[in-house]
């Protein structure tokens, strides 16, 4: 999978030097196996239809916003629904490198003040889950059509009573990849307190109206 981003026209030798063909397709193997950004942001044609077309965002955006806004999207707009991704050092300076970002702005960027969350799980789950999974955990948010793998059906009870409590929540905090399951489903443990992932781990098992597998519910050994 190839993309092209378009650089700014006359601007290339204010940037830092432009990445070799390796280091490319290196960022776009993470981009396209790993990372989870094609979840939400389209690329190339492909990718989530719920952020913006990352397709030439070095013409709309300046280096140091690309900068923070991978590195910490709350950092530059609280309460945005972009969930901070766990990226080494390395693939986090090689992702903004990519998209025409200066890493070097990471470093001094402004920490500003959080926006304190709505732990309501009905919300927090309207907020973050219901784009794909949809409101009512059937996996039909207006998302789900452009993803490669169809979002979990967490009214199922079927299929929602074989997971347990702690397998949802690992993929609530870690993502899906870390499950065997999809990149492009994000990990929230840099975004949603443990906590709030314990109330979204309880408003499935209300969607699903289900318990996870008998030997993982405690006392039933």
């Amino acid at each position: 999978m190839a993309f092209t981003i378009v650089a700014i026209g006359g601007a290339l030798s204010a940037q830092p030097a432009p990445l070799t063909p390796f280091a490319r397709q290196k960022a776009e193997r993470l981009l396209r196996d790993k990372l989870a950004c094609l979840g939400c942001h389209r690329i190339g044609g492909q990718g989530g239809m719920i952020a913006p077309n990352l397709d030439g965002v070095r013409l709309r955006r300046d280096p140091a916003y690309i900068a923070g806004i991978i590195a910490d999207p709350s950092q530059v707009r609280p309460g945005a629904v972009m969930p901070k991704s766990r990226l080494s050092e390395s693939e986090r300076t090689l992702i903004i490198r990519y998209f025409g970002g200066d890493p070097t702005a990471v470093r001094n960027s402004p920490v500003l003040p959080q926006v304190v969350a709505n732990t309501s799980a009905p919300v927090l789950y309207e907020r973050w889950c219901a784009a794909c999974h949809g409101l009512t955990g059937k996996g039909d948010g207006s998302n789900a059509p452009y993803l490669p793998v169809a979002p979990a059906r967490h009214a199922d009870a079927v299929a929602t009573s074989l997971r347990s409590d702690d397998a949802l929540f690992d993929t609530i905090y870690g993502g899906g990849m870390i499950m065997n399951r999809s990149a492009r489903m994000p990990a929230f443990g840099e975004s949603l307190s443990e906590k709030e992932i314990r109330a979204l781990v309880r408003h499935i098992r209300m969607l699903c109206r289900c318990e996870g597998p008998r030997w993982s519910r405690d006392g039933s050994h």
